[in-house]
């Protein structure tokens, strides 16, 4: 339903003529159902994206010390699982500030730590 507005308008311009004008507009209302509401990415939050990381290191096969390549855990997560890289990047930095993950400073390679082991280890056990 639209509803009609009638406005005046005063105005004075450099010379001192004022100006009277009626301008009408119209107000849209909005109808109730009118906003659609939409779940949250399932990696909204650094921690949940931190999770899913710490899923995908989990099963990998070490190539060298211990250590999977890092591909092997960005690739499944922003191809197969959604992850944007910017989620990608928040979960990576928050495993790593919460001690699960630890990154070789080359970037390469990746680590669960005993912190993280010792986490997933419960989290394995709850469900």
């Amino acid at each position: 339903m639209n509803i009609p507005v009638h406005v005046f308008v005063v105005g004075v311009n450099l010379i001192g003529t004022v100006t009277i004008a009626l301008l009408t507009m119209q107000l849209f209302s909005l109808r109730r159902n009118a906003m659609k509401f939409v779940e949250a990415p399932p990696y909204a939050t650094p921690e949940a994206a931190a999770r899913k990381l710490m899923e995908i290191a989990r099963p990998l096969k070490p190539v060298q010390d211990r250590r999977p390549h890092i591909e092997k855990v960005n690739r499944p997560m922003l191809g197969e699982f959604g992850a944007t890289p910017a989620e990608y990047q928040a979960g990576l930095d928050y495993a790593i500030a919460q001690g699960w993950l630890w990154l070789h400073e080359s970037g390469t390679y990746v680590e669960i730590t005993e912190m993280g082991a010792e986490l997933f280890a419960i989290d394995a056990q709850e469900t």
